[in-house]
């Protein structure tokens, strides 16, 4: 009796495990293309941390897209390096992007889910703020690039 409410109990912690926020992960492609792109998701993240806009714009194809909430379209390296650089006195504390689903069909792969942040403001202040995102990445020379990036945020 005891074996099997053990096995229960594990189940019950795996099922939770297998869930973030109750949003399973689902991956489709080959195991090593996942984890690149997964590998390059975190590089994005510690970059935007790390204020290092010349690694965030490269992360994009040269031929990039992203789509800013309440913005048009922004296109190519230098504008995109652009918009990613915070002003002076403004720092990301915690980015973190969870995603839900990728997907790899030959060379594109898109990936959608969750992310969230916070932000120190100028005046010492921290805001934390989330959204969602979906992303189109491109095998550029055996590397998975960013070619389309569109996010808005969630509000409570």
């Amino acid at each position: 009796m005891k074996h099997k409410n053990k096995i229960y109990i594990v189940l019950i912690i795996l099922m939770l495990a297998n869930s973030f926020n109750g949003r399973a992960q689902t991956f489709v492609g080959d195991k090593q293309e996942i984890e690149s792109i997964l590998k390059n998701i975190k590089k994005f993240s510690s970059s935007y941390m790390n204020a290092d806009y010349e690694a965030i714009a490269r992360a994009y194809t040269p031929d990039a897209k992203i789509l800013p909430p309440g913005a048009d379209i922004i296109v190519g390296y230098a504008a995109i390096k652009k918009r990613w650089t915070l002003p002076e006195g403004i720092k990301i504390l915690l980015h973190k992007v969870n995603p839900t689903e990728i997907t790899i069909v030959n060379n594109i792969a898109y990936d959608l889910g969750y992310y969230n942040g916070k932000t120190q403001r100028k005046d010492g202040s921290v805001v934390e703020w989330k959204g969602k995102y979906l992303i189109v990445w491109k095998k550029v020379e055996g590397e998975w690039k960013i070619y389309a990036d569109a996010w808005n945020d969630i509000n409570d």
